[in-house]
């Protein structure tokens, strides 16, 4: 295996191991739509702010996700424009 090819594919495998915490997944599944700020995420899931900040960063490494800085809030939104596609495919594959 060549140095490029095994860089590559360590950044896939990045990005599905960042997808593959059913907290991530959902909220890359939120962010389909329109950007989410980390208050948001918060308030729903219901879990510590270090720890949705701790998912975000996840997806954020993996290039999954981008975000905004607003003031105090921080926004952010879907990078990987294919992830919806992918997810698709995956529960057709799947039956759903």
């Amino acid at each position: 295996m060549e140095a490029m090819d095994k860089r590559r594919l360590e950044e896939l495998t990045g990005v599905f191991k960042a997808l593959s915490h059913p907290t991530r997944l959902w909220m890359v599944e939120q962010l389909f739509e329109s950007e989410q700020c980390v208050c948001e995420f918060v308030d729903v899931l219901k879990l510590d702010f270090s720890t949705v900040s701790k998912h975000l960063s996840i997806l954020k490494q993996a290039h999954v996700i981008e975000d905004d800085k607003r003031g105090k809030n921080v926004y952010y939104k879907l990078r990987a424009q294919c992830i919806p596609t992918i997810i698709s495919c995956l529960e057709n594959s799947l039956g759903n």
